[in-house]
């Protein structure tokens, strides 16, 4: 009984230890102990002992002489196995999506109110294609990607992530809250999103959400110029919709 005890208090430290980081993440001044222990309800005497033990593996760094701490370096050669692993993964089932419909393939992640792109699969089936840069971001809101990652969010967190009228990226972006709403539920509905011109004119896209491992709101997408585009979304939303639920199960989603 005393060893399941001491495994359970265990897990307790490291579920907390990944709560402190969390609240920790987007944070670039820091948070002072008691800002902390207040968000997560812990005593502040908890919370530094984490805290201690985080900073000895550079996990958290002092963020100023006051007693604040933010996010250290330590997390970044983690992040960068992570994001290899992840690749590793899941970048083959985005060749043989690529090669099964001939259009591009993009990977992203969300990143406050955009989406990142960090990897892409570009086909040479067409001589006209979608191409983004990878490291480009994205207003989440005008992309296909972007708004499949917003329905999986609830809408307090949208709420929070969003100020409205948003910004226009063509005349077809939605702008006001009420009609990106109705968009987000239909999403919600399908598991796919739909770019119609709304970040670029002349260019559509399909999108839908991963769970990632680590926490992460990844999204894959397809963009496709609007002349290839409009009689196909279907289609392609239920072969996108097929492939990311393989890389889920193969990123370790249970079933």
């Amino acid at each position: 009984m005393e060893k399941e005890s001491s495994s359970r208090q265990g897990v307790q430290v490291i579920a907390r230890a990944a709560a402190i980081l969390r609240v920790l993440e987007n944070q670039p001044d820091g948070l002072s102990l008691g800002a902390i222990a207040k968000a997560l309800g812990l005593a502040r005497s908890t919370v530094q002992r984490i805290v201690y033990a985080l900073d000895e593996e550079r996990f958290v760094i002092a963020a100023s002489p006051t007693g604040r701490v933010r996010l250290g370096p330590g997390l970044v050669s983690l992040g960068s196995a992570a994001k290899a692993d992840i690749d590793r993964v899941i970048l083959p089932y985005m060749k043989q999506l690529s090669d099964e419909i001939e259009e591009t393939v993009d990977l992203s992640v969300h990143d406050g109110s955009s989406m990142i792109f960090i990897d892409q699969i570009i086909t040479e089936k067409q001589r006209l294609m979608a191409v983004s840069a990878v490291g480009q971001p994205f207003p989440i809101h005008s992309c296909a990607n972007g708004k499949a990652v917003l329905a999986a969010m609830s809408d307090d967190e949208i709420n929070k992530l969003l100020t409205y009228p948003l910004e226009r990226s063509t005349n077809k972006t939605l702008v006001e809250e009420n009609e990106l709403q109705e968009d987000i539920n239909k999403i919600r509905k399908t598991g796919v999103a739909f770019d119609l011109e709304e970040h670029h004119q002349g260019l559509c896209a399909v999108g839908a959400c991963i769970s990632g491992p680590y926490g992460q709101n990844l999204a894959l997408s397809i963009p496709v110029p609007s002349v290839r585009f409009y009689g196909n979304e279907d289609k392609l939303a239920k072969i996108l919709l097929k492939y990311c639920n393989i890389i889920e199960v193969a990123l370790g989603k249970v079933s």
